[in-house]
């Protein structure tokens, strides 16, 4: 059997002497582990480091069988990553998010997020909301999507500032106003704003955080991953530290 397809590295362990197992998104065959020859050499490590494009070929005798990838390298982005903390936490975190989906099932749309939210890691700001739109998109990839276009008590469709708790559920600002305490904000950035402050970032990981924790990782025995906290804690900084400059 053989294929070749895009993907992105996620991961990669040592095999043996020489060898690595590399793990990766692809665009058609989902996330996808195969056997590099020679993946743990000089020559091959630049190209199998998480972040990176490449154009893959996968063989192997049966389907079901671990394989063996031959690996050409498309976009080396990771060299770049290493000048930033909050983009090597990023990276780390969103191969962790990734893993949640099943192995060897296509999964376009998030493919596609992953790239462009790759290709955007530069300003911590913007970096941070690409990476609660794709904890978004997880969440509706794995089957517990949250509905942010209606209100959850009255339907209607405008000035939606609250999310429920309880149901994932947008709700507007009059409905929710009795019940405000106990609601969390919907930041200005998925209302579909232009502008946004360090607060809709806060307000935004704490959003999809919740409904990570309840759906998908509780259940598994799972907790969100250090990496996360690390990507939140180091834009923080460098957020205050661009603040503290401007001045």
């Amino acid at each position: 059997m053989e294929w070749t397809d895009d993907g992105i590295v996620l991961g990669v362990r040592r095999h043996g002497e020489n060898s690595a197992i590399v793990e990766l998104l692809t665009r058609e065959h989902g996330r996808h582990l195969g056997l590099v020859r020679g993946g743990a050499g000089s020559r091959m490590r630049p190209l199998l480091q998480p972040g990176n494009n490449v154009r893959a070929v996968w063989r192997a005798r049966l389907d079901e069988h671990l394989g063996t990838y031959a690996i050409e390298g498309m976009r080396l982005r990771a060299a770049t990553f290493l000048a930033s903390s909050h983009a090597v936490y990023g990276v780390t975190h969103l191969a962790a998010l990734t893993r949640l989906l099943p192995e060897r099932d296509p999964h376009q749309d998030i493919y596609g997020m992953l790239e462009r939210t790759l290709d955007d890691f530069d300003d911590a700001g913007v970096a941070a909301m690409h990476l609660v739109r794709f904890e978004l998109a997880m969440l509706t990839e794995l089957g517990f999507g949250l509905d942010l276009e209606n209100c959850a008590a009255s339907g209607e469709t405008t000035d939606l500032v609250y999310v429920s708790p309880k149901s994932g559920g947008a709700v507007s600002r009059a409905a929710g106003e009795p019940w405000r305490d106990r609601l969390l904000p919907l930041p200005a950035f998925l209302r579909g704003a232009g502008h946004w402050s360090d607060q809709d970032l806060q307000d935004g990981f704490r959003l999809t955080g919740l409904f990570l924790l309840r759906h998908v990782l509780e259940p598994r025995g799972q907790g969100h991953s250090d990496a996360r906290e690390g990507f939140i804690n180091a834009v923080v900084k460098r957020r205050a530290q661009m603040l503290a400059s401007s001045r």
